[in-house]
């Protein structure tokens, strides 16, 4: 990832983009006070540094059938670095597995799964998780409702990286 100097300028077109990502760039450049083709080249380059990952909708699970999510704590028989990557790949072939952390502690991994109902969630816990190679233990919890819901990071409240690279000129 190349990395460069954010200014007041990019963490403006940070927040509106994270906000609203299918903002025009007009819009954009209007909204953070420059006119649109630097806007569009900061943008891009805030892309091509990996500093934007990518757009996507922000869907409603339960209006697409999906009414239950559940936060799986798994312990692995063993945490060799082969093991562990062995568990994620294989997770990553699973579509009801949406978010996927590895975590210090007692629990090895944070999976938040997404099912149509409890008996969906069990068929996936018994058919895929718990019998997945090197899985010693699953604690489920199931979310009863979401209080808080908020994508991306607090844009605000992040410092410019120090000793990185200058930023390309405009």
């Amino acid at each position: 990832m190349r990395r460069f100097r954010l200014d007041p300028i990019d963490y403006r077109i940070l927040q509106n983009l994270q906000a609203e990502g299918r903002i025009t760039n007009v819009e954009l450049a209007r909204r953070v006070g420059i006119s649109a083709p630097p806007c569009l080249r900061r943008v891009r380059a805030l892309e091509e540094a990996g500093v934007i990952r990518g757009y996507h909708a922000d869907l409603a699970p339960e209006a697409l059938g999906y009414g239950v999510t559940v936060f799986a704590q798994v312990g692995l028989a063993s945490q060799a670095e082969a093991d562990l990557r062995a568990f994620e790949q294989l997770v990553a072939t699973w579509p009801e597995v949406r978010e996927a952390h590895m975590l210090t502690g007692e629990t090895d991994f944070l999976l938040k799964i997404v099912a149509a109902d409890w008996d969906s969630y069990l068929r996936f816990l018994s058919a895929k998780l718990t019998s997945a190679p090197n899985v010693a233990h699953v604690k489920s919890a199931l979310t009863l409702r979401v209080s808080k819901d908020e994508p991306g990071i607090p844009i605000g409240e992040i410092p410019s990286p120090a000793g990185v690279d200058e930023r390309a000129a405009e």
